[in-house]
Parts: C-alpha cells; sequence; structure tokens
C-alpha cells in the first residue's frame, strides 16, 4: 500500500482528511520531536487507526507531505505518484496525469 492509499484509508476510517488529523495533532503539541509511539497511542484511542496508518500520519505530522521518491513511478504496490502527498481529502484530489 503507498503512502497516499494509507492516508485515504485513514481519512476514510477517521472521517477526518490527513490535513484535519495533522492540525489536531499539532494542536495537541505533537511536532518533530514528538515519539511516533506517542502519536500512535493518540491515533489508536480517539480513532482506532492501527499502525500502518498511523505511520503514515506521524510521517506527515513529524516531516510534512513530501516523501522519499524511492518508490515514485515504480510498479510495485508501495508505488506513489508523486513525492508530496494530497493531504486535503480523497474527494479533492486532483487527476493524476
Amino acid at each position: 500500500m503507498s503512502f497516499q492509499a494509507y492516508l485515504d484509508a485513514a481519512e476514510a476510517k477517521t472521517g477526518k482528511t490527513p490535513r484535519e488529523l495533522v492540525d489536531e495533532a499539532h494542536a495537541r503539541g505533537f511536532d518533530a520531536s514528538t515519539k511516533a509511539g506517542e502519536i500512535l497511542e493518540w491515533l489508536k484511542a480517539d480513532y482506532e487507526l492501527g499502525r500502518g496508518h498511523g505511520m503514515a500520519l506521524v510521517h506527515v505530522i513529524k516531516n510534512g507531505p513530501t516523501i522519499s521518491d524511492k518508490h515514485v513511478g515504480t510498479d510495485g504496490v508501495h508505488r506513489d505518484e508523486s513525492t508530496e502527498l494530497w493531504l486535503d481529502g480523497a474527494a479533492t484530489k486532483p487527476a493524476a496525469g
């Protein structure tokens, strides 16, 4: 599953866009210095998100929406279309092209 797919699935589970979850995390004081486990505990307690979905959000909360180009343009199951993740919701995501 790609980074973007994890974020889209987290949105489907929580009803909140990734950006809303990131904003909520930052309002709670979570940032680049926060340990992943603390963020994962919050996501599990409040939204019942598992580790995979949680770790995708941890990356964005701690590092922003840019990811490595390691899987961009590949054919594998982990491929992403871009190094920039879309945080404003699956319904508003521009079509790939």
